[in-house]
């Protein structure tokens, strides 16, 4: 069997690279990078939100390319089945692939007040109104799982939902969004993942900047 191959782009502006590749980690199946340059034209209008042009994530595993990051996440889930991306619960299966379907389609005003830049960190930092219902709406999910599945994860047990939610944690984290005691330590638990920490150590260490992404006062 070929290997496995996931095609990213920046480790510090790219949300959806961050999702595909963390769910790749969490399936456990073997994978080689591929990296699109920030700086590349098609690469750079997808980062700011300009261009649906769909270079990133993208999975190609025994012939077969999948580049939607749901798609991706439900791909690997069915090769993967043991890696529980998806609860083996009924009843948190469904949850789960409500709140991952919201992430994927919605929450436009925050991923635009707050594009994620893993290098940065702007204290009190002042979200755009709209924003804020986006923010209010991730805090109330996140509230409402940990309360039900008892945490740590948002389904007790690291799933797929984390990975499409990690993003949003940097950019609490970047941006100095205050958070209660239970979303804060959902962060926590977010950011400790051995995973995570590897792509953030990697994110800091990329020499390019675009300079669209980096918030001015």
């Amino acid at each position: 069997m070929a290997e496995a191959v996931l095609t990213i782009s920046s480790k510090n502006y790219s949300s959806w690279s961050m999702r595909g590749w963390l769910l790749t980690k969490f399936s456990g199946l073997p994978f080689r990078e591929e990296v699109v340059p920030p700086d590349d034209v098609d690469a750079k209008a997808e980062l700011l939100l300009l261009s649906p042009s769909i270079l990133v994530p993208r999975l190609i595993h025994d012939g077969i390319k999948v580049w939607d990051t749901l798609a991706i996440a439900e791909y690997l889930n069915e090769v993967r089945p043991k890696a529980g991306l998806l609860p083996a619960d009924r009843v948190r299966r469904a949850y789960c692939r409500a709140i991952c379907g919201e992430m994927h389609s919605g929450f436009s005003a925050l991923r635009s007040a707050l594009p994620m830049n893993l290098k940065g960190h702007f204290p009190r930092f002042k979200v755009w109104s709209r924003a804020v219902a986006d923010i209010d709406r991730v805090t109330a999910i996140w509230a409402d799982c940990l309360a039900k599945f008892g945490g740590p994860y948002l389904f007790g047990e690291r799933s797929m939902a984390d990975a499409m939610y990690a993003p949003v944690v940097t950019r609490f984290l970047t941006y100095d969004v205050k958070l209660d005691a239970a979303c804060t330590g959902y962060c926590e638990t977010i950011m400790a993942m051995p995973e995570m920490i590897e792509w953030v150590g990697e994110a800091k260490l990329e020499p390019e900047g675009i300079e669209e992404l980096e918030v001015e006062f």
